[in-house]
């Protein structure tokens, strides 16, 4: 019933980071730190990642896992450095407020790369391509987005998903703007919400149990890029793309996908 989601990517290959013990030509290396890589907390890489948003993050035992927090923990690994996992709201993160304030080197969540966050952020090479997807009850009238004229549909504040909706349901349709797909699902359970509109993996976790379908999907060319402070952050991301492209090459990348995302 459902295309299965493109595996293509655009990674371009990099050339090898040369990493030095000291940075900056300092004899202690306080710049950019001994990696050379001007972590925020040395020997660690620390991502800010917008929690739960299955299948690309959410916790399981206490441990972060998905997509995402895969991809991040094979590249902490390939980069020789200990992973560590911050939850934070992902307005703050797309805006670059959070790695402007130095919280965290990466953000990992499920972020579609576009003009304006350029603006604030860099990006690595793309990683994932997405669509978008309605959400509604299994008995619901609506069959696509035009059917929402006069109903209310929630989306997730900030993101792509909201930009979509707003500039493509009827005039009379109202759009409710939530933290995160957490509230957004509760929502929609309690009859707040007729629908959610919103990227196709994570609608696609909340049609499992039978009680919630898809009935349309949308093509709107968008990828997903990790994201770095705007300025500093050079020899992160130049490492970054480079692992990501060993774990295409080794096969590692087709691995993780395929825990995924599965044929649905």
């Amino acid at each position: 019933m459902f295309s299965k989601i493109s595996k293509s990517l655009a990674l371009v290959a990099v050339g090898a980071l040369a990493l030095t013990a000291c940075g900056g030509g300092t004899e202690s290396g306080e710049e950019g730190g001994e990696s050379g890589l001007g972590l925020v907390s040395e020997g660690t890489l620390t991502v800010c990642s917008d929690t739960p948003y299955e299948p690309f993050e959410y916790e399981v035992d206490g441990e972060y896992t998905g997509f995402d927090m895969d991809l991040m923990r094979e590249i902490a690994t390939g980069l020789d450095l200990e992973f560590a996992v911050q939850d934070v709201g992902f307005d703050g993160l797309q805006s670059g407020a959070v790695l402007a304030a130095g919280q965290c080197d990466v953000g990992a969540s499920a972020m579609t790369i576009t003009p304006d966050r350029e603006e604030n952020l860099t990006f690595s090479e793309p990683y994932y391509d997405s669509l978008q997807s309605l959400l509604v009850p299994v008995d619901s009238d609506v069959a696509a987005i035009e059917d929402l004229a006069g109903l209310s549909v929630g989306v997730q504040q900030g993101t792509t998903g909201e930009a979509y909706t707003r500039e493509n349901v009827p005039e009379d349709t109202e759009v409710v703007a939530f933290p995160s797909d957490a509230e957004l699902y509760s929502a929609l359970q309690a009859g707040n919400i007729q629908a959610i509109l919103q990227d196709l993996p994570v609608n696609l976790i909340h049609t499992e149990d039978g009680t919630f379908t898809i009935v349309e999907e949308y093509q709107t060319d968008e990828q997903y890029g990790f994201a770095f402070p705007k300025e500093g952050s050079e020899a992160l991301v130049q490492a970054v793309n480079g692992e990501l492209t060993g774990l295409r090459d080794s096969g590692t990348y087709d691995e993780i996908y395929n825990k995924y995302f599965e044929e649905q």
